[in-house]
C-alpha cells in the first residue's frame, strides 16, 4: 500500500567515505520491502552518533556510501503487505536500532537492542537524513498526532537513551543523580527526564552558557569542570546534606577522563552508567574502592520498544521539552564542524525540505 505522491528521487546527505565530509545531493526514493514501511521525514535530529559514523572510528563497520541519521520523525507514505499495526498518514519515527532478527535469545527476552544481527539506521542502513527513509514496521516509533515532529525528533535517540540509562541507574525518586555532560543534546534531556522522574539532578559540564542552560532545564546544581578546583568535592557537597555523593552517575561524555572520574565521587552502593561512547576509551576504576564501597558499573545502551513508548509518552505529556535549533539538511556539514569543536548547546535538528 503506498501514496501515490512518492517522487522517484529525493535529497539526502551521503557520505562517500570513511572521514567524509557528507555530500549534499539527489539519490533514488527507496521502496519498503513486506514488514517495511516508508516514512516521509520531515525532521531529524542530529547525534554524536552520526558524526562517528562518518569518521569511522566505531569498532563497527559502516554502510558506505551512506545516509546517516537515526532521530526521524515523519509521516508513514507507503507500507508493505505484511504490515498491519501502521497506517498511511500515521506519525512514526525512525531510531537507532531500524529491525533485529526477532528470533535470537536477546530479541525473544525484549532486549532486541542486543540482537546479533542489528540493523542500526544511519550506520548500517540508510536513515534519516533524507526525505524518505524504509524502517521495520515493527521497531518504528509510533507518534501520537499531536505532537510536534519537529521537536520530538531529539526524543527518538537523545531521549530514549537517557531515559533507559535513568532507569538502568535505579535511582529513586528524592535521590541525587549527577549528569556528566548535561548541556548537550543527552544531557539536557537527562535532566528534564531526571526531574520528572523526581530526581534531583547534578549537572556537570563546562562553560557559563550551559550552567545557565541545566539550570533553566531544572537541574539541581551545576558544576562547572572547566573552573572547579577540586569536582569531585563539589559533586559530593550538591548531592544533599549528607555529602556522601550522588546515588548514580549519567557518563555522557566525549572523551574518557570522566569515566575513571565518576568512581571517586559517586556515593557507596551507587551506579555509574556508562552512556557516551569516546573512540578508543576505556573504563578504570580502583578495585579496592569498588569492591569494599560496591560500586556498580554499567552501560546502558538504547531502549527497546516498551522504553520508547514510555519516552514518547513523557514527552506527549508536556513534561518533556526539546530544546533545540533548527537548520537545512543542506547545512548538515557545518553542524558536524560545531559538534567536533564542542560548541552545541541542546540539540541541532534538520528540517529535510531545504
Amino acid at each position: 500500500m503506498a501514496s501515490t505522491q512518492i517522487p522517484t528521487e529525493q535529497w539526502a546527505q551521503v557520505v562517500e567515505k570513511k572521514g567524509g565530509p557528507v555530500s549534499y545531493k539527489k539519490i533514488p526514493v527507496p521502496t519498503c520491502g513486506p514488514d517495511e514501511v516508508l516514512v516521509n521525514i520531515k525532521y531529524s535530529g542530529v547525534c554524536h552518533t552520526d558524526l562517528h559514523a562518518m569518521m569511522g572510528d566505531w569498532p563497527l563497520p559502516t554502510k558506505m556510501p551512506l545516509v546517516g541519521g537515526h532521530e526521524g520523525a515523519g509521516i508513514v507514505v507507503a507500507r508493505g503487505e505484511l504490515v498491519k499495526d501502521i497506517e498511511i498518514g500515521d506519525y512514526a519515527g525512525i531510531k537507532w536500532l531500524n529491525g533485529s532478527c526477532a528470533a535470537c535469545y536477546y530479541c525473544r527476552q525484549a532486549d532486541e537492542p542486543l540482537c546479533g544481527e542489528p540493523q542500526l539506521s544511519g550506520y548500517t542502513v540508510d536513515g534519516s537524513f533524507q526525505q524518505y527513509c524504509i524502517g521495520k514496521a515493527a521497531q518504528v516509533a509510533h507518534i501520537p498526532k499531536e505532537c510536534s515532529l519537529e521537536a520530538i525528533a531529539p526524543i527518538l535517540c537523545a531521549g530514549l537513551t537517557v531515559y533507559k540509562a535513568l532507569k538502568e541507574s535505579g535511582a529513586r525518586p528524592g535521590q541525587f543523580v549527577a549528569v556528566v555532560g548535561a548541556g548537550g543534546g543527552l544531557g539536557s534531556l537527562a535532566i528534564q527526564y531526571g526531574k520528572a522522574m523526581g530526581l534531583h539532578v547534578i549537572a556537570v559540564d563546562g562553560g557559563q552558557d550551559k550552567g545557565q542552560h541545566c539550570l533553566d532545564l531544572g537541574a539541581t546544581a551545576y558544576v562547572d569542570f572547566t573552573t572547579s578546583k577540586d569536582l569531585v568535592s563539589e559533586v559530593k557537597q550538591a548531592s544533599g546534606e549528607d555529602g556522601l555523593g550522588p546515588h548514580a552517575v549519567l557518563v555522557l561524555a566525549a572523551s574518557e577522563k570522566p569515566f575513571q572520574q565518576a568512581s571517586e565521587y559517586v556515593r557507596s552502593r551507587g551506579t555509574i552508567v556508562c552512556i557516551g561512547l569516546p573512540a578508543n576509551a576505556y573504563l578504570k576504576a580502583p578495585v579496592f574502592d569498588t569492591v569494599t564501597r560496591m560500586i556498580n558499573i554499567k552501560g546502558s545502551y538504547v531502549g527497546n520498544r516498551q522504553d520508547t513508548a514510555e519516552a514518547i509518552e513523557f514527552y506527549r505529556r508536556g513534561l518533556i521539552k526539546s530544546t533545540h535549533k533548527t537548520v537545512g539538511l543542506s547545512e548538515l556539514q557545518s553542524v558536524f564542524k560545531l559538534m567536533e569543536e564542542g560548541k552545541i548547546t541542546g540539540r541541532y535538528v534538520v528540517d529535510t525540505s531545504r
